[in-house]
């Protein structure tokens, strides 16, 4: 006697796989080298030149994982936003860079 319920389609079915990759806006340890980085390039070339760079390297990374192109433009563009509010923020942070007092000057 054959056993039926191998040939019924239901059990053969398989649910369609989706990788779900970890948001770029929450990698913080990565966003707050990339800012510190940017913050210490001597001029706007190498720091558009590395900006690239980092750019080449996400964009690769998102390619294997298999994501379409305007999930990497979202993922990437998002990136470099939190690098930007990084940037502000550690520049404000740093020593020199003005009072801190919350009173103010005066």
């Amino acid at each position: 006697m054959r056993d039926e319920t191998t040939d019924l389609p239901l059990f053969a079915w398989q649910p369609p796989c989706k990788l779900i990759a970890f948001p770029m806006v929450n990698r913080v340890g990565k966003i707050r080298d990339v800012a510190r980085k940017m913050i210490d390039k001597a001029t706007d070339r190498h720091a558009d030149y590395y900006q690239r760079q980092v750019t080449e390297a996400l964009i690769c990374q998102l390619e294997k994982l298999g994501l379409s192109e305007i999930e990497q433009d979202a993922q990437i563009g998002a990136f470099w936003c939190k690098v930007e509010q990084e940037m502000i923020r550690q520049t404000y942070q740093r020593p020199g860079a003005g009072s801190h007092d919350p009173r103010g000057a005066a």
